[in-house]
């Protein structure tokens, strides 16, 4: 554990194992094609919007499109890369439309980027009944969804993510937004999709290094508001690993439901919703030091959720044994990349201009056991400072 979190090379790097081949009949024969479809309304301002979870979902979009965003103009929006690896599955919505593609990664996530999906919408002379698809990872629905909350005062969105870390959290809520050189997520809005569509099979293609990303934020649920999911993750950990898909299938509709709750009580995070900032707080902060070429999102959460076990325990209001218990399942899940070269000073300075900071003071979250938080708006540069050394980072 101590190679684990101590910020220093370990062994292994985080990027080793993303080329790693799972068995292509162990994963057919784990897929049971008569789960039954879940199906989670989430209310919001702009009218409830369901969440559709089933391996194979993707089979039954045009009846989903539909159903929940109708309409004869449907643009899809996504990367590269993941339209390479998946477009055979959406040629019944595109016909012989041809996607917007743009650049993908936390360095891409900017107003430049969005600017390109304006110009593409425009040329494709969009108007307001347009549907816009965004199919991909969190960066992805992020910056497409800032693009249709935007274009012509707002358009329809619908959500179709493709890593586990957008299945299970990104893509719900109706945050969407782009990042600025001095933090994460500054340039954003609240804009509902009117469908979500989580599908486990996309998840066979994702790289292991990016199917961990995803499970960080599992693990982040399971602390915030429900044991029973850290219990589930711990115990079908090898299953997820290989992308089973009844295992894949009872963590992301847990996480959703978890997170569709809160997001329904507090929409505009102006309470409640703040308990999902639960390791951003730090994560966010590495991700803009290091200009988001280093972490992925998930890997910077897990420190930030250490940081911030750490914090509790150094402030009383968390137990012992929680922090080792989540730091061992960090530690299960793979190595992190290093954080030992970075600086506290910048760190703490990157934590100061994060959208967490209400009225001059910095709402921070904290675990007071295995499913439940409280806030902290008294914590201090030197509380912030040992947190980050209690992860490695001993640079002033």
């Amino acid at each position: 554990m101590a190679r684990e979190i101590g910020g220093g090379p370990q062994s292994g790097d985080a990027a080793a194992n993303d080329e790693e081949i799972r068995p292509l009949a162990h994963r057919l024969l784990c897929y049971h094609r008569d789960m039954p479809t879940t199906r989670i309304e989430v209310p919001s301002s702009a009218g409830a919007y369901p969440v559709v979870i089933a391996p194979g979902a993707l089979v039954t979009l045009p009846e989903l499109l539909d159903q929940s965003a109708p309409g004869a103009q449907r643009l899809i929006v996504s990367s590269p890369l993941v339209w390479d690896l998946h477009h055979k599955r959406f040629r019944s919505v595109t016909g012989n439309k041809s996607p917007i593609l743009v650049p993908d990664g936390e360095r891409s996530k900017n107003l430049t980027t969005v600017g390109r999906v304006y110009e593409a919408l425009i040329e494709g002379a969009a108007d307001r009944s347009v549907v816009i698809i965004a199919v991909g990872g969190g960066v992805i629905g992020d910056l497409v969804g800032f693009a249709a909350a935007t274009f012509l005062r707002g358009v329809r969105l619908v959500q179709i993510p493709t890593t586990l870390l957008a299945q299970v959290d990104s893509a719900i809520g109706g945050k969407v937004g782009v990042n600025h050189a001095l933090g994460k997520n500054l340039i954003g809005a609240f804009h509902p999709p009117r469908l979500v569509v989580a599908d486990p099979d996309v998840l066979e293609t994702l790289p292991r290094r990016e199917f961990r990303s995803g499970l960080y934020e599992v693990l982040k649920y399971g602390v915030i508001a429900s044991a029973p999911l850290l219990d589930r993750l711990t115990q079908s950990l090898p299953a997820l690993f290989d992308r089973d898909a009844e295992a894949l299938a009872a963590v992301i509709t847990e996480s959703c439901r978890i997170k569709a709750g809160v997001v329904s009580a507090d929409e505009r995070e102006s309470g409640l919703r703040r308990v999902l900032n639960f390791g951003h707080t730090v994560g966010h902060a590495l991700e803009a030091v290091t200009k988001y070429r280093r972490y992925r999102h998930g890997e910077a959460v897990a420190y930030g959720m250490l940081a911030a076990l750490s914090l509790g325990v150094q402030r009383g209001v968390t137990p012992v044994h929680a922090q080792a218990r989540v730091a061992g399942i960090v530690a299960t899940f793979g190595p992190l990349p290093p954080v030992a070269d970075l600086s506290a000073k910048e760190i703490i300075a990157a934590v100061g201009r994060d959208k967490k900071i209400v009225d001059g003071a910095l709402h921070f979250v904290v675990a007071t056991q295995i499913g439940e938080t409280s806030e902290l708006t008294d914590v201090t540069e030197k509380d912030l400072r040992d947190a980050l050394q209690s992860i490695g980072i001993q640079r002033p």
